[in-house]
C-alpha cells in the first residue's frame, strides 16, 4: 500500500513538473500589409524552443486577428510585414486589453513597416511612445546573452538593429525589433544567403523574447 501510495504521488509530482502545452500566434492584421510573411520562421523559433529551452510549445503557430477573442489564450503574439497596417478603434482596443491584462506582443519589421505601425501602436496606448531599450535590458540576456542588442540578420540600408519596446507601468507589453529582420533569420536555412551563424543567432535572439514573455512579472 506505501509502495503504491509513494508511486501515485511521484507520478503527480511528475504531471505537476510537466510544462502544459500552449501556442503562440503571427497576428493576421488588416490595410493589406503582408502579415503572412516568413511563413517557416515560427515554425523554426518553436523547434528550437522546444529542443533549447524544454518548452512544450505546440509545433504550429496560430493564427489570429485583433478582434477575436482568441487573442487573450497565446502568451505571445508575433506580428510582421513590409508595409500597410491599419487598426480599426475596436481592434486597437482590444489589443491594448490583451496587452494590458498581461499578453505579450513581437513586431518585426520586416523592412517597411516603421511608418504604417508607429501610428497604429499610437491608437492603441495614445500615452506612450516607444523607447529603445539599453543593451542591459534583461531581454537581451535570458539563456543567451547579446550584450550588444540584437543581431543583425539583413543590412538593407546599413542602419544598426534597434530593439523599442512600449513600456506600460513600468512592465515591457510589446517589443520591436527595427532594422533587423529577425524574422527573415528564424526562416529555413537556404531561404536567403544568411550563414548558419546568423540563422542560430536570430534563433537564440527569438528564443530571449519567448522567455522574457513568459517569464516577466
Amino acid at each position: 500500500m506505501f509502495q503504491k501510495g509513494l508511486f501515485l504521488f511521484s507520478l503527480l509530482l511528475l504531471m505537476a513538473a510537466t510544462p502544459p502545452s500552449f501556442r503562440i500566434a503571427k497576428l493576421h492584421y488588416g490595410g493589406g500589409g503582408d502579415w503572412y510573411a516568413n511563413k517557416t520562421s515560427l515554425p523554426n523559433l518553436i523547434r528550437f524552443c522546444n529542443q533549447t529551452l524544454k518548452t512544450n510549445i505546440a509545433p504550429e503557430e496560430a493564427i489570429v486577428e485583433l478582434d477575436s477573442p482568441e487573442l487573450f489564450t497565446y502568451p505571445f503574439v508575433h506580428m510582421t510585414g513590409h508595409g500597410n497596417v491599419s487598426f480599426t478603434d475596436a481592434e486597437a482596443k482590444n489589443l491594448r486589453r490583451y496587452l494590458t491584462g498581461g499578453g505579450f506582443l513581437h513586431i518585426d519589421d520586416n523592412y517597411g513597416l516603421d511608418k504604417f505601425i508607429r501610428p497604429e501602436m499610437k491608437k492603441v496606448f495614445p500615452e506612450l511612445e516607444f523607447v529603445e531599450l539599453p543593451y542591459s535590458h534583461p531581454i537581451y540576456h535570458q539563456k543567451f546573452q547579446f550584450p550588444k542588442g540584437l543581431p543583425k540578420v539583413h543590412e538593407h540600408e546599413g542602419k544598426r538593429a534597434q530593439g523599442f519596446g512600449l513600456l506600460y507601468k513600468g512592465r515591457l507589453v510589446c517589443f520591436y525589433s527595427f532594422e533587423c529582420d529577425l524574422g527573415n533569420g528564424w526562416e529555413d536555412l537556404g531561404t536567403y544567403d544568411d550563414p548558419p551563424a546568423t540563422h542560430d543567432a536570430a534563433l537564440r535572439m527569438g528564443a530571449n523574447l519567448v522567455t522574457y514573455a513568459l517569464t516577466q512579472d
